[in-house]
């Protein structure tokens, strides 16, 4: 209606509906994670703006372009946060947990990044989180590859693939930057714009551009597959294995990149064609300096993200649960005890909704609608004999019987 507030641009509202289906996907995602002995944080939504650009990088389009940051009323530099990664390490440090031993941790929540909305990518985002501090060695790479797989599956989602690379580290990566920005100089009329800004602040990125006339160009593109130094290779060799013992397939892929600087070594995404152009569902990748970047000692770290509204899209329809029972009153003085009979059966644990009295015919389009399995019809007759009527809204068929039988009436 013209005159009425409307959300933001690229923040929707959570209705029953999809919040149905996000409650389905968090909770296998618990008992998922259970399974690798993963623990819940929760984390704030507003941290400091610093934490993002020394963690992702103030080259990076999150830092430069999209981040919301403002000043607060106390002249502090604060963000709604746009990933959960840097955050989660600011909280590893906070606590004092680096000699603690392997932490796994996940979050459920929301971020925030100014993007361009589209299917699947929007300003305000649901996200399930996934970190591993003081995980060495290419054992807890497969590990949590692992875990991502098994999620994946328990949502029962086709069409996917995972797809692999290794960024290398600070050893090896040197010198391919140096060799792809070479590359990149003697094609640079025929990139776009914003890879020739990438091509000095962040080379690899260049990579990941979606631009069909820059991808033509890229396509003899150096990798960093082929530049890996031998720790590199040897981890990566060795993550390969553990997949393949565990039956889980792959695809080599050495365009992914990532999206933010912490990344090194183990790079993965699974992927579907699904979902057009945004066909990425979950991804992530080892940052084994992120922590030291942030203050605290060397800490090997690996960790992923999946999007909420991207998965939802993805799931089989989640049929928002239904009321066991519908409670009908019939006549004005029945109403207090038939209440006190709804709130009995809630007591039960039975999800009960009351009709609200008043005509039958509309007490029963209510039930309707509401999907309830049965519903309780209390007269005033019922109500002297201290009885209710419990019909069958599917066959119509009807019976008496006392309130307390109706539970297990109800489960047999």
């Amino acid at each position: 209606m013209a005159g009425t507030f409307q959300s933001i641009r690229g923040i929707h509202d959570g209705l029953p509906a999809e919040v149905a289906r996000w409650r389905h996907i968090e909770q296998i995602a618990r008992t998922t994670f259970a399974r690798y002995a993963v623990h819940e944080v929760r984390l704030p939504v507003l941290e400091p703006t610093e934490l993002f650009v020394r963690s992702i990088g103030a080259a990076t389009d999150i830092v430069s372009k999209e981040m919301y940051a403002f000043v607060d009323q106390g002249n502090d530099h604060i963000c709604l946060r746009p990933e959960g990664t840097a955050g989660a390490v600011r909280a590893y440090l906070q606590a004092g947990l680096t000699r603690a031993g392997m932490q796994r941790w996940y979050y459920c929540g929301p971020m925030f990044r100014r993007e361009r909305p589209q299917k699947g990518r929007l300003r305000q985002f649901q996200q399930i989180g996934v970190e591993w501090f003081a995980a060495p060695g290419p054992v807890s790479d497969v590990e949590i590859l692992a875990m991502a797989h098994a999620f994946l599956q328990a949502l029962e989602l086709s069409d996917l693939r995972l797809e692999l690379n290794s960024l290398g580290c600070t050893r090896c990566r040197p010198a391919y930057r140096a060799q792809l920005v070479e590359f990149l100089r003697q094609r640079a009329e025929a990139l776009c714009r914003t890879c020739h800004e990438r091509t000095e602040k962040n080379p690899m990125r260049v990579l990941d551009c979606k631009e069909p006339g820059c991808q033509q160009q890229l396509q003899d593109a150096p990798e960093i597959i082929d530049h890996l130094c031998s720790d590199c290779a040897t981890h990566f060799q060795q993550v390969r294995t553990g997949l393949d013992a565990l039956d889980i397939a792959y695809h080599l892929n050495p365009r992914i990149v990532r999206g933010l600087d912490y990344y090194n070594r183990t790079a993965f995404e699974f992927v579907t064609d699904r979902l057009g152009a945004q066909g990425t569902v979950l991804a992530g990748g080892r940052y084994d300096g992120l922590v030291r970047e942030l203050g605290g000692p060397d800490t090997p770290a690996i960790g992923f993200a999946a999007g909420l509204e991207r998965l939802a899209m993805l799931v089989r329809e989640s049929s928002l649960p239904t009321p066991d029972v519908a409670v009908v009153a019939l006549g004005q003085e029945t109403l207090a005890w038939s209440m006190r009979q709804a709130e009995y059966l809630r007591g039960q644990g039975l999800a009960v909704v009351h009709c609200g009295g008043g005509g039958a015919k509309r007490q029963f389009k209510i039930a309707d609608r509401e999907g309830a399995r049965y519903a309780l019809i209390i007269g005033a007759d019922e109500m002297r004999q201290q009885l209710v009527t419990l019909r069958d809204m599917r066959s119509g068929e009807q019976r008496a019987m006392r309130i307390e039988e109706l539970p297990a009436s109800l489960t047999t």
